[in-house]
């Protein structure tokens, strides 16, 4: 580390959701289905912001059931290709030097046999934040896309 920048790193992840890339896609988008999904496990979020258009903004926070951890964050969107992709800076709201910095995510969409495969590059992450808890936040993130976007098997449902 050198001078006042933080350390950061690199995660890379992907999961099958069994559901349209229409679908999946729209979840990022609209902030009542990101606000149900995003947060991991033991978090709720609130979106304050989103203009979910090449050089609008967001801004959001997750916070703990037991509301002892809150976190709020906020970027600019950056590329927005429809059912393709999507490309977001992140900056945590915070006075602590070893979260500070941008963190740029790029998500981008695969419509593959069974549904859409969602791959997740983000860059930027402060090492303060074990890397594995990261990948473990995001798993637990696709799992709530999942159960939001994926539709039941039903006999007789046209999907």
């Amino acid at each position: 580390m050198s001078g006042n920048k933080a350390s950061t790193a690199t995660l890379k992840v992907s999961r099958l959701i069994k559901a349209p890339v229409e679908r999946v896609y729209n979840a990022f988008l609209d902030p009542d289905a990101l606000a149900k999904w995003m947060p991991p496990g033991g978090y709720t979020g609130k979106v304050y912001k989103q203009d979910a258009k090449v050089g609008g903004t967001y801004r959001m926070s997750f916070t703990s059931l037991d509301k002892k951890d809150s976190n709020t964050f906020g970027g600019t969107y950056l590329e927005l290709t429809p059912h393709t992709k999507i490309k977001y800076t992140g900056v945590f709201e915070t006075d602590a030097p070893v979260m500070k910095g941008t963190m740029v995510t790029t998500i981008t969409f695969t419509p593959v046999k069974g549904g859409t495969e969602v791959s997740v590059v983000q860059e930027g992450i402060p090492t303060v934040i074990p890397l594995e808890m990261a990948r473990l936040g995001w798993n637990s993130s696709f799992n709530n896309l999942a159960e939001l976007t994926e539709m039941p098997d039903i006999p007789g449902l046209d999907k």
